[in-house]
């Protein structure tokens, strides 16, 4: 195996690498523990999904660095678990709202805002859509089809992979590969979408529970897990990033993926610790927003 014929060197940095995967999931187990004692239980859950999307995500690529013949099962399995954190961050930003219903009623008078990002960020001219128990189910279900059908894609390429059929080198019209990862890239655009739009939506009201940060947090983990990954393997697949016996191109760019991201959500860990630690204050009803608003208008 690999990790046995390394030098000096490289046994330090997987050492090192492993060590980082191991701290990054013991402070997210504090992390459970703190928010079982200290948060809400209709917010627990949530919480705690957000939260494992790093340590996770360096989890799978720890072992996708140990045993380079599951890194296709690791890749995929990190990929469906953030499928679900998009989710779950939708529903995150509604509950601090104070749930569906009190979202409804501060925003009964507004609308959203479409012309965002990623898929129309450049059609500013777009009317805004009114919030409605509709259209909230419509975001909702935008972000869900990308956590149903991301596993279903899964098992299919596992499926064809095993057959000898899907082959990610393989970017032909006849090739599997190139039709799923269009077909879940598509998904993920329109999964991305609701989570924009919502936050432009609640980004001024929220901001006392810091949303912003939240959100980078959310943006940073997405942008490294999805576009970092394919970017350095397009570099491999081009043979720009040299092979190194035993090890073709493909196999070093997984190994330099896998060494990055666990770095990267080890930093993206500690900081989600101190982000969603902090005790926020709970947003007033808005029917004391509304009676504050009539005592500053009799005032004067």
């Amino acid at each position: 195996s690999l990790p046995a014929g390394l030098d000096l060197a490289g046994r330090f940095l997987f050492a090192i690498l492993t060590l980082m995967t191991l701290i990054a999931d013991l402070v997210f187990m504090e992390e459970v523990i703190y928010i079982y004692r200290k948060i809400h239980s209709s917010k627990r859950s949530i919480l705690i999904w957000i939260n494992a999307a790093a340590p996770v995500i360096a989890t799978t690529s720890c072992i996708g660095m140990w045993i380079p013949r599951s890194t296709m099962f690791t890749d995929f399995t990190a990929a469906v678990f953030f499928a679900i954190v998009i989710h779950k961050f939708l529903l995150m930003m509604i509950r601090e709202c104070g749930g569906q219903k009190l979202f409804l009623r501060r925003f009964e008078n507004g609308h959203f805002k479409i012309s965002t990002g990623p898929c129309c960020c450049c059609c500013l001219c777009l009317p805004g859509v009114r919030i409605t128990r509709r259209t909230l189910f419509w975001l909702k279900l935008g972000t869900f089809q990308f956590a149903f059908f991301r596993p279903v894609f899964m098992f299919l390429s596992i499926v064809l992979w095993t057959n000898g059929n899907y082959s990610l080198s393989n970017l032909s019209p006849e090739g599997a590969a190139v039709w799923i990862s269009c077909f879940v890239g598509i998904l993920t655009i329109i999964a991305l979408w609701p989570v924009g739009i919502m936050f432009q939506q609640v980004r001024i009201l929220l901001n006392c529970k810091k949303i912003i940060p939240k959100f980078a947090l959310y943006q940073f983990v997405l942008i490294l897990n999805h576009l970092q990954a394919a970017i350095i393997n397009v570099l491999a697949m081009q043979r720009i990033i040299p092979c190194a016996p035993p090890l073709p191109s493909s196999a070093r760019g997984a190994y330099i993926t896998h060494q990055l991201l666990i770095m990267e959500m080890f930093l993206i860990t500690l900081i989600s610790r101190v982000v969603y630690r902090r005790r926020y204050d709970e947003l007033e009803p808005p029917e004391c927003i509304a009676e504050k608003a009539r005592d500053n208008d009799q005032t004067p």
